[in-house]
């Protein structure tokens, strides 16, 4: 099956990569005690609990690997780095750990240091590279897979893509049966058609087919019952593709529960008590300090601007909706002059000449200062660090009624700021296309939630407080 092609793949990647990484480490261990006397390092030094560490970290990294499987001979330079940098990451947790349980005071930190920059390299590019060479070793002629597909023409024709994705794992379409005349697809087809689905036995007995992909579910429990008899006949293995998401024009997820097949609309990392404890140590991690170390001053300096330029209350308190729609108080530091109480008015997004907005408060604004006192609102659980941005009630039922799923943002905690505020998405929303793009991005972060996307949305978003894109005012 494919999918078993492609986890072997990826566990034969693995352990020839465990492999090299390390046989790199006795070799350049090797090479600093010979040769470069710079790196204090003893032979005296008992480098095997390192190397268990290296070996572990590369094991545990098998978690992500099984995520990419997929489409992992498919990865670019980029894909490749970073997952080089995720394997590396716990290879670094691991060795430093055991150095500071230990209180090892004779290994060399820069020979370890330096040892995960070069495996930094060398994974990037094995990861790149390795397993497009691998597939093109293991799945050679004698282990190619010839397949027949059945279904409609349209179907065939927007499998185009995937055909060329799996070709390396040893796919090769061999051609097409239906029931529809050729000149009805409208596309150019991957593979010849071979006749009508009737001609199926035909076929399998004239060609030397190993697997028969169905593109839709059978119309009836007769047909399904007929196309597995035949394949089960021939030895041919079968494949039915689930085309519910083109019938109801929305993705699904399978999980299984107890050994029941179900479908639900995304993933949701996040219902994982564990990823929860992550994230929330994640987000006291960094709010703490802020809430202790920079808020005050930060306050103050605030507070004496706002007096001098729009006196008023020191912060904008507001209520928004957070995670499943429950109602709480958030805090900005208040950037416009304070006008007279208007529900409609308020509701009205900034914008870039907006006179409300006094200069100080544009400065705010623009680094993203004004939304420091939500730090606050992470220390007390109302938000995350990261998470889709809450909206004004107002503004939250207008975006509601505009947009197909929106509610479905309010499955995690509201963030200071979110992937699609990462890219760029900020400001006014001034069409229907940017709201789009806003809410894709926040169901992509609730369905890919992880530590290491928590990690790149808060170092680009930092990044925009000293170079605030075109759209932050």
């Amino acid at each position: 099956m494919i999918t078993t092609r492609a986890r072997g793949l990826v566990n034969l990647h693995v352990g020839l990569t465990t492999l090299a990484v390390g046989v790199f480490f006795w070799v350049y261990a090797e090479i600093i005690m010979r040769y470069v006397p710079i790196v204090r390092l003893s032979r005296q030094v008992n480098l095997l609990p390192y190397f268990l560490c290296v070996v572990g970290g590369m094991l545990l990294s098998t978690r992500d690997l099984a995520r990419l499987a997929a489409r992992f001979h498919l990865l670019d330079l980029g894909g490749a780095a970073q997952l080089a940098a995720r394997q590396v990451g716990l290879m670094a947790l691991l060795i430093f750990t055991m150095m500071f349980a230990t209180l090892d005071r004779d290994i060399s930190r820069l020979f370890l240091g330096t040892f995960l920059v070069w495996c930094w390299c060398g994974l990037s590019f094995l990861n790149a590279r390795g397993p497009r060479m691998l597939a093109r070793l293991v799945f050679q002629r004698g282990h190619r897979l010839p397949t027949v597909f059945i279904g409609r023409l349209a179907s065939f024709g927007r499998l185009d893509e995937w055909i060329a994705h799996k070709e390396p794992l040893g796919i090769h379409p061999v051609g097409l049966l239906s029931d529809e005349q050729l000149g009805e697809a409208g596309v150019p087809l991957p593979a010849p058609w071979l006749g009508r689905v009737a001609d199926l036995p035909v076929v399998l007995a004239e060609r030397q087919v190993g697997q028969v992909i169905v593109l839709e579910l059978p119309a009836s429990d007769v047909a399904a019952r007929s196309l597995i008899d035949i394949c089960r006949e021939h030895g041919c293995r079968l494949l039915i593709h689930n085309n519910l998401e083109e019938r109801y024009t929305q993705p699904l997820v399978p999980i299984v529960e107890e050994g029941r097949h179900f479908y639900t609309l995304q993933e949701e990392p996040l219902e994982d008590p564990l990823n929860r404890v992550v994230k929330r140590a994640y987000d006291l991690v960094i709010a703490l300090p802020v809430v202790v170390l920079v808020l005050p001053p930060l306050c103050l300096w605030t507070a004496i601007m706002q007096g001098r330029q729009a006196p008023g209350p020191l912060f904008h308190v507001r209520e928004r909706r957070g995670l499943q729609g429950q109602s709480f108080r958030m805090l900005k530091f208040r950037s416009m002059r304070v006008e007279s109480a208007d529900a409609h008015a308020e509701a009205r997004q900034a914008r870039a000449d907006d006179a409300r907005i006094f200069p100080f408060g544009r400065f705010l604004r623009r680094r993203s200062l004004d939304e420091f006192p939500q730090f606050w609102n992470v220390v007390r659980g109302d938000m995350s660090l990261v998470g889709p941005r809450p909206y004004m009630p107002e503004l939250d039922e207008t975006f509601r009624l505009r947009t197909r799923g929106y509610r479905s943002r309010q499955l995690v905690k509201p963030g200071i700021t979110g992937l699609a505020q990462s890219f760029g998405y900020r400001g006014e929303i001034l069409e229907q296309e940017m709201l789009l793009r806003r809410v894709h991005w926040d169901m992509h972060y609730i369905s890919n939630w992880s530590l290491w996307l928590d990690l790149q949305i808060t170092s680009r978003t930092l990044w925009q407080v000293f170079r605030p894109p075109a759209t932050a005012y």
